[in-house]
């Protein structure tokens, strides 16, 4: 095997440093003594134990992971059932299905949240945290569809007719031999979905009303003052719960069993 050249080695170190150079240094002042984030002074646990403290934080993220929750379920049955149609089923008009399913993901995201806002006003729905889990629905449902999908293309259809052709029903072949088949997909495409929605800021701002204000915009209210050590410790642990999710999310995805 051909060793790679210099400068290859060299632009990719690059490419890696200028991604995670930010978040060091933020992680690195999560933990500094004093408020201003410009040299550091002193090792301490205190922004954390103050951030745990923070009631309005404590609201904001039992808002992000109610939000998170109802979307992912509500979602991963829908793109499940969505998955199975568009892999197993032959109709006209099944690649424009497919097409579509990919819009909420290709669409910039601010067009999603200003036709989402249009729509709730024209039928007068009030904003809250119901409209929010709608929104997040509408990607969430793409990302969990795409990810079946995946996982359903590299599965034997003939497993389900043999299971029919031993005497069990189609509901009871499905649910004893396709759903366990398809469940590593099903459960990494609702982890991802789950990080998507807990991270979402743009659509969340559009569709939030009075009261239901999540995580993000939280934070996004607290920058608003200036960047504080509270604000790097909590930022610090939204990369460590998003990667270990996402993480956790792909292992489940490369599972073959």
């Amino acid at each position: 095997m051909l060793a790679k050249p210099l400068w290859l080695h060299i632009f990719a170190f690059c490419i890696y440093a200028f991604m995670y150079i930010p978040i060091f240094v933020l992680v690195t002042f999560s933990f500094e003594q004093s408020r201003l984030p410009v040299r550091i002074t002193g090792f301490t646990f205190d922004w954390y134990l103050k951030l745990f403290q923070n009631e309005d934080i404590g609201m904001a993220l039992a808002n992000s992971l109610i939000v998170a929750t109802l979307a992912v379920l509500i979602s991963s049955v829908m793109g499940t059932m969505a998955a199975l149609g568009l892999t197993r089923m032959h109709f006209k008009g099944k690649g424009a299905y497919r097409g579509l399913l990919l819009l909420p993901i290709i669409i910039p995201e601010i067009a999603l949240a200003v036709a989402a806002l249009i729509l709730f006003i024209a039928i007068g729905v009030p904003l809250g945290l119901a409209t929010i889990v709608v929104s997040h629905i509408v990607f969430c449902v793409a990302y969990v569809t795409l990810t079946v999908m995946g996982r359903m293309e590299g599965l034997d259809p003939r497993l389900e007719e043999a299971a029919q052709d031993l005497g069990a029903s189609p509901v009871m072949a499905f649910f004893r031999v396709t759903l366990p088949l398809l469940a590593p997909g099903i459960i990494a495409g609702a982890l991802l979905a789950f990080v998507l929605s807990l991270d979402d800021f743009v659509i969340t701002q559009f569709t939030a009303g009075v009261g239901s204000t999540t995580l993000p915009l939280r934070i996004f209210s607290m920058v608003k003052f200036g960047v504080s050590p509270e604000i790097n410790a909590l930022s610090t642990i939204m990369i460590l719960v998003t990667a270990g999710i996402t993480t956790l999310a792909e292992t489940v995805r490369q599972k073959k069993t």
